[in-house]
């Protein structure tokens, strides 16, 4: 499963390992799930995982980060119309999404992809894409 996976649900997951975010990134580190990416992606996932108030060890998220781009898939994104989104910082996830060709956009608050049409990326909370992979 090829997913574009949310900074917020990578920092839940390391967070509480055991909740659906968890879940997520323990599938993704025995590559059972392929992230999606791209350069503007993995630079917010370096900032962010990397902020002193988390407290996790640089080397564990050097790690993950190292396996997300050896494992996962880059994406050259092409740009959507930054007024589809009413969430303009949101907008990299989507683009990739759409790009990508992803089974799912995982997130942590869906309501900021509700401009996607339904023919396109299917969006998913943590629990949501818990539930469809255990069917």
């Amino acid at each position: 499963m090829l997913i574009v996976c949310d900074t917020n649900v990578l920092v839940s997951g390391l967070m509480n390992p055991n909740g659906p975010p968890g879940r997520i990134v323990d599938l993704i580190l025995a590559n059972a799930i392929q992230v999606a990416f791209d350069d503007r992606i993995i630079g917010e996932y370096t900032t962010v995982l990397l902020t002193p108030r988390f407290g996790f060890r640089p080397a564990y998220v050097d790690a993950l980060l190292d396996h997300i781009r050896l494992f996962g898939r880059q994406v050259t994104a092409m740009p959507l119309d930054p007024e589809r989104s009413p969430h303009p910082q949101d907008l990299p996830y989507a683009e990739v999404a759409l790009s990508g060709g992803v089974d799912a956009l995982v997130m942590g608050n869906t309501a900021h992809f509700e401009f996607l049409p339904n023919s396109e990326a299917l969006v998913l909370s943590p629990a949501e894409l818990i539930r469809r992979l255990a069917r």
